[in-house]
């Protein structure tokens, strides 16, 4: 089970990330549930992580512009054990989306330090 804690109307969780040669960082990241990717990191943590690229996409916004990403691959310590999963570069906050949270039930309590929790669906 993964937990966190609803900050400034956000529901945030820690995660680590896992890239090449040992390298891992604790991340905080917010949940996300237009996002129908795994996981975006900012540019500069890409590079200290030194993920390997893997593609470039393309993705719709909320407000209907398009943009244009990278893409990379990195390990995830995910629900008790690490998961390769593809990551976004954005240059903003890291988000969680939809893909990783698929066969998983997320709850959270919306008000000031309310709780999060993340937890696999039983027979995924």
């Amino acid at each position: 089970m993964i937990i966190g804690v609803v900050k400034s109307d956000e529901a945030r969780i820690r995660l680590k990330v896992k890239g090449r040669r040992g390298r891992a960082q604790e991340v905080e990241a917010v949940v996300d549930s237009g996002f129908t990717g795994a996981l975006t990191l900012p540019p500069a943590l890409i590079a200290q992580l030194d993920l390997r690229w893997r593609s470039v996409d393309r993705a719709t916004l909320a407000d209907g512009s398009t943009c244009v990403f990278q893409v990379y691959v990195g390990g995830l310590a995910w629900d008790a054990r690490v998961r390769t999963i593809l990551i976004s570069e954005a240059d903003a906050d890291p988000l969680v989306g939809m893909r990783l949270l698929r066969g998983h039930e997320l709850k959270m309590h919306v008000r000031a330090r309310g709780k999060v929790t993340i937890k696999r669906l039983r027979g995924k």
